[in-house]
């Protein structure tokens, strides 16, 4: 199969400014925070940073789609100024099935991501009278964005089958092919729509239990996603099956760089470089999401030894100056 390509190498993190705990914090009105979301684009367009990946919630349409909507645009415009594009999320079964628009819950202390939702929530995805509300939701997003060229590619569902244990250690409450049916769903909705960007879900387990959902996702994705927070050589390993899978077509890795795990910077992204794969590490500026702290971080370990995610302070000076040298390298 001879390559498309939607956009040239590039680099970037997931992105929420430091001001919001999860992703209806980002963007309810009460708590939009353009001002700082300005300031922590221009610190990644400083080190040439060129794409992140944005998440985006259902409950944000319910609540009042045409606000959501002038967010979105309002966010992209000072993307669009920083020379950044965006890979926005729809749904999501990473960490808590539990939560409710307004005021978020304050961050848990020394608690990576403690106040990270799913969308829509294992309920709803297990609800078949929910699918035309989600419908809905999807389509519209999909359709008021569909030839905004400052959006890169959709992604549709970010690694369907997990579920509360989103910090990729526990494993007990995994949903596997649960959420194949709406991980299906959302394909074809989006397919109606026929966006001008191309349409992805990322592998993210490799395990037999995910057999199912990455031959889907694989199977029907424009531009292929993974994630990996593994070290250098099995980064390597794992970026070459995927290749494999992806047949020609153009790779990006939507989620590594875990520094206590052995995902690094210096050990990952020239690498990512070297085989062509765009590459979005996880966190940009530390902040209320905490994930300076590793998967399964408790208060009485006090400050770890190494930051786990994240690039920057919030003043915008690195957590690790070094970092600049391999940031240097491959922009």
């Amino acid at each position: 199969m001879a390559e498309k390509k939607y956009f040239d190498w590039c680099f970037g993190a997931n992105f929420y400014p430091s001001t919001a705990i999860n992703q209806l914090e980002m963007w309810q009105e009460e708590s939009f925070d353009p001002v700082t979301i300005d300031r922590e684009l221009g610190f990644a367009e400083g080190i040439g940073m060129k794409i992140m990946r944005v998440y985006l919630h259902d409950l944000l349409w319910e609540q009042d789609k045409i606000g959501f909507l002038k967010r979105m645009e309002q966010y992209l415009a000072i993307s669009e100024k920083h020379g950044i594009k965006t890979m926005f999320t729809i749904f999501d079964d990473c960490w808590s099935p539990e939560f409710a628009l307004g005021k978020q819950p304050d961050p848990k202390p020394f608690t990576h991501n403690s106040g990270w939702v799913q969308s829509p929530g294992n309920a709803a995805a297990d609800d078949l009278a929910e699918r035309p509300r989600l419908e809905e939701y999807v389509k519209g997003v999909l359709t008021h964005f569909a030839d905004d060229k400052r959006i890169a590619l959709w992604d549709l569902y970010n690694e369907p089958g997990n579920g509360s244990s989103g910090d990729h250690v526990t494993t007990s409450s995994l949903r596997e092919n649960l959420s194949l049916p709406l991980l299906k769903d959302v394909f074809k909705w989006a397919r109606d729509v026929k966006p001008s960007q191309p349409v992805t879900a990322g592998a993210w387990n490799f395990t037999e239990g995910f057999k199912d959902l990455n031959r889907f996702m694989f199977d029907n994705s424009d531009l292929v996603t993974f994630h990996t927070y593994r070290n250098p050589e099995e980064t390597r390993r794992c970026a070459l099956e995927v290749l494999k899978e992806a047949d020609g077509r153009q790779v990006l890795c939507s989620e590594y760089m875990a520094r206590t795990a052995g995902s690094t910077f210096e050990g990952c992204l020239p690498l990512f470089k070297e085989l062509n794969i765009s590459a979005i590490n996880w966190g940009l500026v530390s902040g209320k999401s905490q994930t300076i702290y590793p998967w399964g971080w408790t208060p009485e370990k006090g400050m770890p030894e190494k930051f786990f995610h994240d690039v920057f302070n919030a003043d915008g000076t690195l957590l690790y100056p070094e970092e600049k040298e391999v940031f240097d390298k491959v922009r």
